[in-house]
């Protein structure tokens, strides 16, 4: 899709946008498709419906940036997040992930689920929102007063250190299997490969398949994470050069003045202003929802300033109107308060945790675990199984202080949820098995 001028090519991306965010809103308000629902199903009762329905959403995403990256449709290796960056940053995925899932899991959901509840009309979610943005705004942008942000007050100095460079210049599957100079044929087997693995296991079920919602959620969910995808990376200026003629640029190229060649003249910046959104907003990109959160709360604070709204922006809003709108359509919108003080905190606490977690791991339950895994990076596989780890665990230590209540020491609860999960031997079991 090439656009003459910059305003229109950009009105373009954000409304189109902004409508898949809207149908991902309703789909998922209607499936109650739901990340930390279906850790919490398989921990708690052996249902890995949700599960599956994840996981078919990651199949989907995954076919469909495998194809279209093979014709060039879509461009994962300039996407912002930089999922495929040749400096593997293990532990802040490992790190991150985990206490993401620990987050999401005292916060009643993900970032997506997160605005799914507040346009049903739960207000708990508002504060968990408004925490996560906070966090994730201050841990990229300088804190007030100070050219420090939080990543580098608290983590940056001991943990980014033991990230990896890899010799083969990219952290995908793909380009570590075949290589470099084969790194496009690596990429369109692995996913294949991987693709068909993950449907054999969504499919083998057969509730899964007489389940209308969870097959819906999961495709729908992996078409709009390759819709976005498609979009952000084919979007393009045209103009004539003196040299070449007819020239296009992406929106990044002309964002970025070390790569661009476009004329950056008034013409270009008619019914704009004069400032251009960051570069990394015209980046290919797809679904995520903790920097997006830290990116409204910029936009709001801003006095909603058109330079501010961006791919991640219109993301937030869209999700929200979409699950409001059939909320209503459904007679299911009602407000929901705090039950408790204890209720309070743990939203509290969840969303601290997802703000710090989602930033360090670079994404969330579908930013890491669906756009992230269809790029077929390491890094955004390590952050997945952090996840489901950290929320399976969470949840395990949980249901033993209830069963338990005051016989269950923290360490008690915290061994024998091991032991359930295999990574402890028996012999360190604490309390009996629930």
């Amino acid at each position: 899709m090439i656009f003459e001028d910059f305003s229109s090519a950009w009105s373009v991306m954000i409304w189109s946008t902004f409508a898949l965010a809207v149908v991902l809103g309703a789909v998922v308000n209607k499936t109650n498709f739901c990340t930390m629902g279906a850790v919490s199903d398989w921990v708690n009762i052996g249902d890995k419906g949700r599960i599956r329905a994840w996981f078919f959403a990651i199949a989907v995403a995954l076919l469909g940036v495998t194809l279209l990256e093979s014709q060039g449709l879509v461009d994962p290796d300039n996407a912002f997040p930089p999922y495929r960056s040749g400096n593997l940053i293990w532990a802040e995925n490992i790190l991150g992930g985990f206490l993401f899932g620990i987050g999401m899991t005292f916060g009643s959901g993900c970032g997506n689920k997160t605005f799914i509840r507040i346009g049903g009309g739960n207000i708990k979610s508002i504060m968990v929102f408004l925490i996560i943005g906070i966090i994730a705004y201050f841990m990229i942008n300088p804190l007030p007063g100070s050219d420090q942000t939080l990543m580098s007050l608290l983590f940056l100095d001991w943990i980014r250190p033991l990230s990896v460079t890899l010799d083969a210049g990219k952290q995908d599957i793909g380009t570590l299997l075949a290589g470099a100079e084969n790194a496009a044929t690596g990429r369109l087997w692995a996913g294949l490969i991987l693709t068909l693995l993950l449907l054999i296991f969504v499919f083998k079920s057969g509730d899964f398949r007489s389940s209308f919602d969870n097959v819906l959620g999961g495709l729908v969910v992996g078409l709009v994470v390759i819709g976005a995808w498609y979009v952000t990376s084919t979007i393009q200026l045209g103009y004539e050069s003196d040299f070449d003629g007819e020239v296009s640029v992406s929106l990044r190229e002309y964002l970025d003045p070390t790569t661009s060649q476009w004329d950056m003249s008034e013409a270009v910046h008619e019914n704009w202003d004069s400032a251009k959104p960051d570069m990394n907003s015209g980046s290919p990109q797809s679904l995520t929802f903790i920097n997006p959160a830290g990116q409204t709360l910029g936009y709001a604070a801003s006095g909603f300033d058109r330079v501010r709204l961006t791919f991640g922006v219109a993301l937030v809003l869209g999700v929200i109107l979409g699950s409001f709108l059939w909320s209503l359509a459904t007679k299911s919108f009602r407000i929901e308060w705090f039950a408790s003080v204890g209720d309070f905190f743990n939203h509290l606490v969840g969303g601290i945790l997802m703000g710090f977690g989602g930033v360090l791991a670079m994404g969330c339950t579908i930013g890491q675990g669906i756009t992230g895994v269809s790029t077929l990076a390491v890094g955004s596989i390590l952050s997945l199984i952090s996840i489901i780890f950290g929320s399976a665990l969470t949840m395990k230590i949980q249901y033993y202080k209830l069963v338990y209540e005051d016989e269950a020491s923290f360490f008690g609860a915290l061994a024998s949820s091991l032991v359930d999960m295999k990574l402890l031997p028996s012999k360190m079991r604490k309390l009996e098995k629930v």
